[in-house]
């Protein structure tokens, strides 16, 4: 089956203990802008996210509420599909792992990796962490409790099943080799090189002391560990082994944040490589948000919710503030007054205020309609420039680039009006041949900014009585025909009184 126009990209599945949060919220928006971008660029897009709901961490916040673990993740996904709403997420599918098309996919894979004889008996005994649903060994460990959360770990010996993962440490080493952009930025890639030459051990994969957790298949006194389940969403949710799987499979991009790396770039490609089903082309990693330069925590109370961030700012001013702050892979740190200060500089001051000057210009001067091109080569010449520097900022997953360059464009259109004094000009047709480049600058400007502001984008199209949807065929100059009617609303952003 042909593949080359399609394209699969994911979020990790989110541990559903708890609502959603920031880190959830920027994984999300990311896979949007990518999967956006590749939609107006002509492909046939998948955008999976979901639910991890299995486990004894999900089990334990249950008890505590008096809840059964099903009733207890049953209240929460809708938490999450509001968000997700809320933030004009355009994913195609929203996997939970409590769900039946799930759990048979799960089965099949397993049974595949144990008739390979890559799972055996034994024992374990370890340390383990509920809030992270992990083990940990004693050199691990910060003042003897998870490096991760800080909490207490529990010290478990117990029967278990285990895979194979020490077999293939030699293969993932090669494989790394072979596909060096499997694990990106390189820094990630070389923590798990290290990790592998230390050497690999085998993994624990079913507990007998959690039953919320799906049935291993060959010992009904065991259950499946919950980073085992989880990973399998990848491929259940495009019905493996059906027509959707071969159409999708293998991921483009895998997206997540830098703490379960490990499960994703080393377990998962060995776990693949035993069923003989071709690994995902990217893992990218990024990073953790603090806010005000602290750690998020519930404790504190500095857990920043998104669905109140849209509330109080609007979801494209968030989405462009996470994306325009910090490089994509690197950590950053949440400030509403750093956000305040984008809203009112950049987006009210310079995209709002250029919109609305060309609008009010080309009613004062040609009745709201669009005039007839006259000159421009150079500004033609600069945007399409700007497309091509945008294209592959996005293809390298730099977003904070992209949009550096996209509001270069803007900036320019500013000062572009500044130096033409448009309402200097007598002459009507040199007039319209500036205001026409202005428009179509806006026009460019609306189809960029689309991954990752769509509603801000649909309002500029409107504005300019485009009725086609956003296409990347549609960054050609001259595109805007005159005589089209333009229709001035309220400006797209006002400012925030800090």
């Amino acid at each position: 089956m042909i593949k080359f126009n399609k394209f699969y990209v994911t979020t990790p599945i989110y541990y559903v203990n708890d609502v959603p949060h920031i880190g959830h919220a920027y994984t999300t928006i990311a896979a949007d802008i990518i999967a956006r971008w590749n939609r107006i660029k002509g492909k046939e897009v998948f955008f999976l996210t979901g639910l991890d709901e299995h486990g004894q961490k999900v089990a334990e916040a249950a008890l505590k509420m008096g809840l059964t673990p099903q009733e207890f993740v049953d209240s929460l996904a809708p938490r999450f599909k509001e968000a997700w709403k809320k933030l004009n997420i355009s994913n195609d599918d929203f996997i939970r792992t409590t769900e039946e098309r799930h759990q048979n996919v799960v089965i099949e894979i397993i049974k595949k990796i144990y008739e390979n004889g890559d799972i055996y008996r034994g024992e374990y005994e370890g340390l383990y962490c509920v809030t992270d649903e992990r083990f940990w060994t004693e050199l691990q460990l910060v003042d003897g409790k998870c490096p991760w959360c800080g909490k207490e770990v529990r010290k478990l010996k117990e029967e278990t099943y285990f895979f194979k993962l020490s077999k293939y440490q030699q293969k993932l080493l090669d494989f790394y080799n072979q596909n060096p952009d499997f694990i990106v930025p390189e820094t990630r890639k070389n923590e798990m090189i290290s990790r592998i030459k230390e050497g690999l051990k085998d993994v624990s994969i079913t507990r007998t002391t959690v039953e919320w957790a799906i049935p291993f298949p060959f010992d009904k006194e065991h259950y499946l560990y919950v980073w085992v389940d989880a990973l399998i969403n990848y491929v259940s949710a495009l019905d493996y082994p059906g027509e959707k799987f071969k159409k999708f499979w293998p991921a483009d991009i895998e997206l997540m944040a830098k703490e379960i790396n490990w499960f994703h770039s080393v377990i998962w490609p060995a776990m693949l490589f035993s069923v003989g089903i071709e690994t995902p082309k990217k893992n990218f990693i990024h990073g953790w948000w603090t806010v005000e330069g602290e750690k998020m925590s519930k404790s504190v109370g500095n857990v920043v919710d998104p669905i109140e961030m849209v509330n109080k700012y609007g979801a494209d001013a968030f989405r462009y503030y996470l994306f325009r702050e910090v490089p994509f892979g690197q950590d950053g740190d949440f400030s509403e007054k750093s956000m305040i200060n984008r809203i009112n500089s950049e987006l009210a001051d310079a995209l709002g205020n250029l919109v609305n000057r060309v609008l009010v210009l080309v009613e004062k001067n040609f009745d709201n309609s669009v005039p007839k091109p006259c000159g421009g080569q150079n500004v033609k010449k600069f945007a399409l420039n700007i497309v091509k520097a945008v294209d592959k900022s996005i293809g390298e997953l730099q977003f904070h680039n992209a949009l550096n360059d996209i509001f270069f464009l803007v900036n320019e259109s500013n000062k572009y009006i500044n130096k033409n004094k448009p309402w200097e000009i007598e002459d009507k047709e040199i007039l319209g041949g500036v205001l026409y480049n202005l428009l179509e600058s806006l026009r460019f400007i609306s189809i960029l900014l689309y991954p990752f502001m769509p509603e801000t984008a649909n309002k500029i199209r409107k504005q300019l009585g485009i009725e086609k949807k956003f296409s990347f065929d549609g960054l050609k100059w001259e595109v805007l025909k005159p005589g089209t009617k333009i229709k001035r609303e309220k400006i797209l952003f006002e400012k925030i009184n800090k």
